[in-house]
Order: C-alpha cells, then sequence, then structure tokens
C-alpha cells in the first residue's frame, strides 16, 4: 500500500479505571483471549485455543481485567503521512501543533 502514519507527542498509562472501562467496552472473545494469550511468548495454535475455551469456562461472560493489561493514550503534537509512489516523488504532508492548539499543516519533501 505504500503508506506510513507517523505520531510524535507525550504518552500517559491510562488509570486503572480507565483500563477497566475500556477492556469492559471490548467485545467478550477479545477480553477472553487477551487473559489466554501470553503475549509475545512461542505458544502453538492448539494451546492457544485451549487456553481460551478453559478461561471461557472458568470466567463466564464477565471476565475481570487482568492486572497486566492496561492502557494508554497518546497526545499528539506532530503527525506525518507518506505516500509512497513509484516515482519516488512520494507525497509527505505534516501536522504540527502550534501554540493555539490548532495545527499546522506543511507539505516535505520526500
Amino acid at each position: 500500500m505504500q503508506r506510513q502514519v507517523r505520531f510524535e507527542g507525550q504518552v500517559q498509562k491510562l488509570s486503572a479505571e480507565q483500563s477497566d472501562l475500556y477492556f469492559s467496552s471490548r467485545p467478550l472473545e477479545s477480553r477472553i483471549n487477551a487473559i489466554a494469550s501470553p503475549q509475545s511468548a512461542v505458544i502453538d495454535r492448539a494451546e492457544l485455543e485451549a487456553n481460551s475455551i478453559k478461561l471461557h469456562q472458568q470466567l463466564g461472560s464477565n471476565p475481570p481485567r487482568p492486572d497486566f493489561w492496561g492502557g494508554y493514550i497518546l497526545k499528539p503534537v506532530y503527525i506525518e503521512f507518506w505516500q509512497g509512489r513509484t516515482s519516488r516523488l512520494h507525497d509527505r504532508f505534516a501536522f504540527a501543533q502550534n501554540a493555539q492548539n490548532g495545527w499546522a499543516i506543511s507539505r516535505l519533501a520526500p
């Protein structure tokens, strides 16, 4: 697709209350599978599916948010969009937050 988006800004960890709200808003299967999956660990598909089934049976329809699961919020001050072209004259646009909390838009050379 030859597309990229880059964000810069301050990142803050969400509070436990905010993470609870977001976790509970997600579909049930997503919540169960977030608990069942040891993120980034080597695992085979059968084990992952077995974990999911077992936890669904144990936790029911309202699983609690696990302690390891939380969210972050990004407050961007700079956003750049890149669209590739075969000629190498790619499109790049930068959005930079200004002092009035608006956005200055610039075209950048590829």
